[in-house]
């Protein structure tokens, strides 16, 4: 088996990017969706920190290299079709920990509240740190 096949076991969408979740270690809080694209997914393996592709900036993007709020990789899976990787990650950086560019501990901070006249969503977990400070 060649050193690279497990990453031919993947199936990448047409883009060559495959979507991928991140979990917390302890909590298995869901943290983030993301994406990565072959080079991405290579790296976080080869470095045990997340690296995924930033689609809106078309290159590599490193968790944390610019706020600081680095995730440290457990633990890589694949989903039964292989085409969804899940991390278990410990999300470094600021305690507690903060996964969204928003300041808050996960990026799934809003439920849909169906009580109201009209649905809407409403954010239930607070800002744990501004971003304007977090983004300089």
């Amino acid at each position: 088996m060649r050193p690279m096949d497990w990453l031919d076991q993947v199936k990448w969408d047409a883009q060559g990017l495959v979507p991928v979740i991140a979990q917390e270690h302890g909590t298995k809080d869901v943290l983030m969706f993301a994406w990565m694209n072959r080079e991405a997914l290579a790296a976080t393996a080869a470095r045990g920190q997340a690296v995924y592709y930033s689609r809106s900036r078309q290159r590599l993007w490193h968790k944390g290299e610019e706020s600081g709020h680095f995730q440290q990789v457990h633990e890589m899976r694949l989903d039964c079709d292989a085409d969804v990787v899940l991390l278990s990650v410990t999300q470094h950086g600021h305690d507690p920990s903060i996964a969204c560019h928003t300041g808050r501990h996960s990026c799934f901070f809003q439920r849909l509240d169906t009580r109201a006249p009209a649905p809407q969503w409403q954010a239930v977990e607070p800002v744990l740190k501004d971003p304007e400070s977090i983004y300089k």
